[in-house]
């Protein structure tokens, strides 16, 4: 049975998770929430994610919330298929900071229930938002400039030439910063990785655009 994706285009915890899908070569299907018209907090989908955040990924009876823990489980569940975690300890760890600098630190402060609060309870227009918005990512590029330029293990793409997490969270942040006139001039090795990332198919595949439910 094809694993079952609960997801929305212009997520980027969802475009993580399409994108380590693609890398696996994993067959599945798609079920879109859109989180706009707020189809996230239908009875139904609550009782799938009582969050009501995508994505959520239904292997069988098994059922796993949040993108990296889904992308985790998929690395365990499915040892066959290409790893997105290198093969050391370092290695691991290392790739799991750079992501955990997209994942924990920046989107949980830019994303869209974040957005509507700062609209609908601070009332903040929408130069105040956009302001928001870039200085969580300032602090995001400028960590990842740093340690992507001098890092030794840094190669064609975060971690090597293999994609790896840190690439897969890295794509959709640049993605979300570009809808947003982010200026990403200042960093010319996240855009370097990027481009390198954005040429391969499993990318490709997972962006928004390409996706059933675009808009």
């Amino acid at each position: 049975m094809a694993l079952l994706l609960h997801d929305y285009f212009r997520s980027s915890a969802s475009y993580r998770v399409r994108i380590a899908l693609n890398l696996k070569g994993l067959p599945y299907r798609q079920q879109s929430h859109h989180l706009v018209k707020g189809e996230q907090r239908s009875p139904d989908y609550l009782g799938i994610n009582p969050q009501g955040f995508v994505p959520a990924l239904a292997d069988g009876d098994v059922l796993v919330t949040q993108s990296v823990a889904i992308i985790e489980y998929l690395e365990e569940v499915y040892p066959d298929t290409p790893r997105v975690l290198p093969a050391t300890p370092a290695g691991r760890a290392r790739v799991r900071s750079l992501a955990a600098i997209v994942a924990a630190d920046t989107h949980p402060l830019n994303n869209l229930r974040v957005l509507k609060y700062l609209k609908a309870e601070l009332g903040l227009d929408e130069a105040a938002r956009t302001a928001w918005y870039h200085r969580w990512l300032k602090d995001c590029f400028d960590a990842l400039e740093a340690r992507l330029t001098v890092e030794p293990e840094t190669g064609r793409l975060c971690h090597g030439d293999i994609p790896t997490l840190a690439d897969i969270c890295l794509v959709p942040q640049i993605f979300n910063a570009k809808r947003f006139a982010f200026d990403l001039s200042p960093y010319p090795a996240v855009m370097r990785i990027f481009e390198e990332a954005q040429a391969l198919d499993a990318f490709a595949r997972a962006a928004p655009e390409r996706q059933p439910d675009a808009e």
